[in-house]
């Protein structure tokens, strides 16, 4: 282009022609026109601004490049406790000989509405276990003795055993009729029939909950302290009730026999007859089971609603629980006599187990505890799948439980329904674990090298992966990620050092959140060249094709275009660099990887958005160089003329191309265009300013900008090419619009001829990093 100016200046111009330094520095001025000086640091800009909006939403980026790569992500690998879960276990069910009950654990309100019979919740068993036996269910399930992989179980009440009787089947498994009592279907019951139900949970426990009924001063087992919680929430007073009913005597809880009781003065509620004390058993449910001889009917207090057990319910009960992946804790009570107990006492199993009457113990219910989703993860998953990004969890939790959150989240469908175990990766070949990552988006029992080969096998299919971690074995595979994530508040410093971005909140929800602001960033990079770009090369191509016009000198000065290339990159360039997202940035694939920022139809746009602004420019300066009334101006005084006009044309034609190129395909011919970034009614307003000043301040025109006022007509030019170039600019939007609809890729994302080849990795890229098979790598706690 330099050398085109210059031959054009030397050889054709009839005011340069033959004066080679004059050509020189005309060339010299294209050249400077044409260079995107500012590019450089408003591309960082661009990266900065959306680092600090992102670390405003708890995400905090380490390195600036990782904003692109979010924009890329297409497979979201996290952990399940504390980021796609609330890592507070909670009461979601109690089961009563006839009804079920389930609490709301969002609720923030203490109300007993919080619990409501719904007797069709959880009220059969898992798809993925309808033709499972007892025993495989307790296998699979958060109840099993063995505990999640590679740390001892956290829930001591586990079950051994899911055995009926010999008279056991269906019909002995179902519940008593239903009789409305105490309440009917979809009504909730009073506070004192919750604080009756659940104070065995309450009172047989050495727990103290937190402060509001949240995690913090909280002491005890999280799965004991849940119970307190839905008390809580539900309206009970839990110190009043502990003061009103002190612990007489107690059973330590003990892994050998798996239940803890203590023994109580009873009130008024209990209904306990004279001179007796009343007991509260608490433990693994098969084993309450196995010591009840009676069930509390409704799970009502007294003698008179105690009914025969049926033990065929209670372990189908069990079952149905355990497939659905939730804890399961058997509460119990009965009454003593005074006269047996003293006050003080430690009493042993047997008191429980090795009593002479046999089977003692009246059943009141069941509570189903689990560490229940996050609310805001389901929309965040769903906002995600719709993005088309999947979402895979990985834990090291048990395979029902973690089936049963995947349900919850919206991660296990129809496609993807069933979870495979870290022990089945294990197994696997290479090929085969890359066919299993495709086919499966929950992870359970899963360890640290799991995660690793579940990263290199997504590779290695061509996905790119983000991988969640917290642990400092979790470093590796958050190294091999494409996109690292470390937890802010539970990760370890060596996880954080090896991530790309860390969660200050370690919420999920997070993580789509900063996936859409990655795509952000790359749609307002192209739109910074869709401003910037064509403003250059305008200036530039000016000054080429008003010389081939025949016009005096160049239409724009080179002082003009200086101060041009400056306000337009300040203000109109940064103005889409800090564009908010645009309506459906959600609903479009991710960018593929080795996509360039200019593509086929950005180029187009660009050469529209080039060739219109030059002609407007060069348009104006001929017409006003013709214009009858300049006939007699001497050839100084027409040149400033030109020179104000095109200079004031530009710059307003920029404008338009900006207020254009804010939306990539949304019409701007909307009132969306005075709202969402304010920033862009600010920058047209300090060019506009700018510009006025600049075209009529004396001694500032003529001598710094080799330009005088302009008269109405002038102005009437530059309104008329700034409507031009914004309606010309909209014509080409609409076309795109109609070529989307009609499968066209107008957002240039298949490969082209702009783009770079990326081949996915092959099997090599699977193996474990060098020295990582050294790292004598733990289980998952999560």
């Amino acid at each position: 282009m330099c050398l085109a100016t210059f031959f054009v200046s030397f050889f054709y111009s009839e005011t340069y022609k033959g004066q080679p330094l004059q050509s020189i520095n005309i060339a010299l001025v294209c050249a400077v026109a044409m260079v995107p000086e500012g590019l450089e640091a408003i591309v960082t800009l661009t990266y900065s601004y959306a680092v600090k909006v992102m670390a405003t939403q708890n995400a905090i980026v380490r390195a600036l490049p990782a904003v692109e790569t979010l924009g890329s992500v297409t497979v979201i690998c996290s952990d399940k406790t504390g980021t796609l879960t609330q890592n507070i276990m909670s009461l979601t069910a109690f089961v009563t000989s006839n009804a079920r009950y389930k609490n709301n654990v969002d609720a923030n309100d203490r109300v007993p509405v919080n619990f409501v019979r719904d007797d069709t919740y959880l009220a059969e068993r898992a798809v993925q276990d309808l033709k499972k036996s007892g025993e495989q269910i307790l296998e699979d399930g958060p109840n099993n003795p063995k505990g999640r992989r590679g740390h001892d179980p956290s829930f001591h009440f586990t079950t051994d055993s899911l055995h009926t009787t010999e008279q056991g089947g269906a019909d002995a498994a179902k519940p008593a009729s239903d009789d409305g009592f105490p309440v009917k279907n979809g009504e909730s019951p009073d506070k004192e029939w919750i604080q009756s139900a659940l104070s065995c949970g309450v009172l047989c426990s050495k727990c103290v909950l937190g402060e509001g009924g949240g995690r913090a001063g909280e002491i005890g087992n999280p799965t004991e302290l849940s119970i307190l919680r839905a008390s809580y929430f539900a309206g009970v007073d839990i110190e009043e009730l502990k003061n009103d009913c002190p612990i007489v005597a107690e059973v330590p809880f003990s892994s050998e026999y798996k239940f803890m009781a203590t023994i109580h003065e009873p009130i008024a509620s209990d209904k306990a007859p004279e001179g007796k004390f009343i007991a509260y058993v608490k433990g693994a449910p098969d084993r309450m089971v196995k010591q009840c001889k009676f069930q509390a009917k409704g799970g009502v207090s007294g003698e008179e609603n105690a009914e025969p057990i049926n033990e065929d319910y209670w372990i189908e009960q069990i079952a149905i629980l355990s497939s659905h992946g939730l804890r399961v804790l058997g509460l119990c009570r009965a009454f003593v006599d005074k006269g047996s107990i003293k006050p003080g006492d430690q009493l042993g199993q047997e008191f429980v187990n090795g009593r002479p009457e046999g089977k003692w113990l009246t059943m009141v219910g069941l509570c189903a505890i689990m560490d229940p989703p996050r609310p805001e993860c389901v929309q965040a998953i769903k906002e995600a799948h719709g993005a088309f990004v999947r979402v895979a969890m990985i834990t090291g939790d048990h395979k029902d439980t973690a089936t049963a959150i995947g349900h919850m989240l919206g991660i296990v469908d129809e496609k993807f329904s069933e979870a495979v175990t870290g022990p089945e990766l294990d197994a696997m070949s290479d090929d085969e674990i890359r066919k299993c990552v495709l086919t499966h988006n929950v992870f359970a029992r899963a360890s640290p090298a799991n995660k690793i080969r579940i990263v290199k096998a997504l590779q290695a299919e061509g996905q790119v992966a983000s991988m969640t971690g917290d642990g400092v074995n979790d470093a590796p595979a958050l190294k091999a990620a494409n996109m690292g994530v470390a937890m802010g508040k539970e990760g370890t410093d060596v996880a954080r050092e090896a991530s790309e971005m860390i969660l200050a909140d370690d919420n999920f929800a997070t993580i789509v959140y900063a996936v859409k602001q990655g795509r952000v960033v790359w749609d307002n990079l192209r739109k910074v060249l869709m401003v910037n770009t064509p403003i250059n090369n305008a200036q530039g191509m000016s000054v080429l094709i008003g010389l081939l016009a025949k016009l005096p000198s160049t239409p724009i000065s080179a002082i003009q275009i200086l101060y041009s290339n400056f306000i337009c990159a300040v203000t109109l360039g940064f103005v889409t660099a800090i564009e908010p997202a645009e309506d459906g940035i959600m609903d479009i694939p991710p960018r593929r990887v080795g996509k360039r920022l200019i593509g086929r139809y950005l180029f187009l746009r660009i050469v529209l958005a080039t060739s219109v602004l030059t002609g407007c420019v060069v348009g104006s300066a001929v017409i006003v160089d013709q214009m009858g009334i300049n006939a007699g101006l001497d050839t100084e005084e027409r040149l400033y003329k030109i020179r104000a006009v095109s200079f004031n044309v530009l710059d307003f034609g920029a404008c338009s191309v900006m207020m254009s190129a804010r939306f990539s395909y949304n019409s701007s011919i909307h009132p969306r265009v005075f709202m969402g970034n304010p920033a862009a009614l600010i920058s047209i307003a300090i060019v506009a300013v700018l510009q006025v000043m600049l075209t009529y301040i004396p001694g500032l025109n003529t001598f710094v900008f080799s330009m005088k006022g302009m008269d109405g007509y002038g102005w009437l030019l530059t309104f008329i090419s700034m409507v031009i170039v914004f309606i010309i600019m909209e014509i080409e939007k609409a076309i795109r619009r109609r070529l989307k609809a009609s499968g066209a890729d107008t957002d240039d994302r298949e490969q082209g001829f702009f783009d770079s080849q990326v081949v996915p990795a092959g099997n090599e890229s699977m193996k474990l990093p060098k020295g990582a098979s050294k790292l004598n790598l733990q289980e998952l706690t999560h």
